[in-house]
């Protein structure tokens, strides 16, 4: 298989083998209007298996979001053809507007404005918690 080179765009590597579908749909990729590859099951040394998604265009990208979802992600900034910058994502220790708090008593449940914000509570059990009512996220 053979996918081009990227001269301008991102290739966000050492994808979790089955989460680079997540990343698409969170990203919203499919509404881009420029090539995106998404490689699955890639062979790695390091993983055994992982996904790779390659987009054809410079972006915005919330690496906290990408942190939260698969912590192991490393994101490539082409630029004419050559890496010029590289991210090593970990888990954010706080995650804003991307998970939504549960507990039907929290003030995010009934203030229609107020932003959903978890906290890392717990870095080895990756647990997060929301920073009104510290009910605890439900990660899938």
């Amino acid at each position: 298989m053979i996918i081009g080179q990227i001269k301008d765009g991102i290739v966000l590597d050492h994808i979790t083998a089955g989460k680079s579908m997540d990343i698409y749909n969170v990203l919203k990729l499919g509404k881009l209007d420029c090539s995106v590859a998404m490689i699955q099951n890639a062979t790695s040394v390091k993983m055994g298996k992982k996904d790779i998604i390659k987009i054809g265009t410079l972006l915005d990208i919330n690496l906290d979001v990408l942190g939260y979802i698969d912590p192991g992600i490393t994101v490539n900034i082409i630029r004419d053809g050559k890496v010029a910058k590289r991210h090593h994502l970990w888990l954010p220790e706080r995650v804003v507007g991307v998970i939504k708090c549960r507990n039907p008593r929290c003030i995010t449940s009934t203030e229609v404005n107020a932003v959903h914000e978890f906290r890392l509570a717990d870095k080895e059990k990756k647990l997060y918690r929301c920073i009104y009512c510290e009910h605890k996220a439900e990660r899938k």
